[in-house]
């Protein structure tokens, strides 16, 4: 953090070694600093986490090219890149201060909380955004926005916090499926077949359970109980193949080349258990896996309404 104290002016403290958490009792300023920290919290590695199905869903959802851009439906992508990602990681990192000290994953990529005034108003007017879309989509989608926004506060606040309770937390990290389904329904005036959204739900519970082996041991050390920390690495990635199993099965009945490609995933978490390769490492390879699989499944849903010998000069 940027400090206007000259090395003249610090005093003796000023100087001593940080503690871990020292960030987050240092509040981010506004302007420029306080966006930079904003950056950071919304974990940008992981904007197409939410963004990425809204893609999927509106080329599923739509029946001619003509719906692909829309006001709404740029509206929704954008809403989900960065704001919605603003609201969820912000919420969990307000809760999760105390606990995130002990977390080395605070230590490179993600920041640790050191919230101000200016970076609660921002993570309240995301949610409140998030709110705003329902003025701009059809009734139908208002399920799955408003189950977004409610999973988003529910799994880190509490009195639900669905993290910290076995299972509870990965059942409910279906909020990353939401998106998607909101926007199908937005385009298409139609809830999503039941297959598809069962297995995105699916797919969901999987990522979101992975994401969690590399915080078995600094969750334990906080008391945190979750999916991972009672099965233990082992079985975690058991439960992760079972989950992405499952989905790759439900989109095979929607369609079998959806489910064969969504099978790279179980394959992944076998390899990663059978491998030499750190969990820690895997861990931040899996955005480029979804960015692949996501491009697939979108340019799928592309061909549907324009063949791709059609765009061939």
């Amino acid at each position: 953090m940027i400090s206007a104290v000259s090395d003249q002016n610090r005093s003796a403290e000023d100087e001593q070694p940080h503690s871990p958490g020292e960030d987050r009792e240092r509040p981010a300023g506004t302007g420029s600093e306080g966006l930079r920290y904003l950056f950071v919290l919304s974990r940008p590695r992981f904007w197409l986490y939410l963004a990425g199905p809204v893609a999927v869903g509106v080329t599923y959802g739509i029946d001619a090219v003509s719906g692909l851009f829309t006001p709404v439906t740029i509206a929704l992508a954008a809403y989900f890149l960065v704001p919605a990602n603003v609201f969820l990681y912000g919420v969990n990192d307000v809760f999760d201060a105390d606990i995130d000290v002990l977390n080395p994953k605070k230590e490179g990529r993600e920041a640790r909380w050191r919230g101000s005034r200016f970076v609660i108003a921002a993570v309240v007017a995301s949610g409140l955004l998030g709110l705003a879309t329902l003025a701009i989509t059809p009734r139908v989608a208002w399920p799955y926005l408003l189950g977004f926004l409610v999973l988003a506060v529910g799994y880190s606040a509490p009195p639900a916090r669905f993290k910290t309770t076995p299972f509870l937390d990965s059942l409910s990290n279906g909020l990353y499926a939401l998106p998607g389904a909101a926007a199908y329904a937005t385009v298409a005036g139609a809830h999503p077949p039941l297959a598809a959204l069962a297995g995105a739900w699916l797919w969901t519970m999987g990522m979101h359970t992975f994401s969690a082996i590399p915080d078995i041991e600094p969750d334990r050390a906080a008391g945190i109980d979750t999916t991972a920390t009672f099965l233990g690495e082992g079985r975690t990635y058991g439960y992760c193949f079972a989950a992405w199993t499952a989905a790759a099965a439900a989109f095979w009945l929607v369609d079998p080349r959806l489910g064969a490609l969504l099978g790279v995933y179980p394959v992944f978490v076998a390899w990663v258990a059978r491998s030499s390769v750190s969990v820690d490492r895997a861990y931040w390879w899996f955005p480029a896996l979804n960015t692949v699989v996501g491009t697939l499944l979108s340019m799928g849903g592309l061909w549907r309404v324009y063949p791709l010998w059609e765009a061939l000069p």
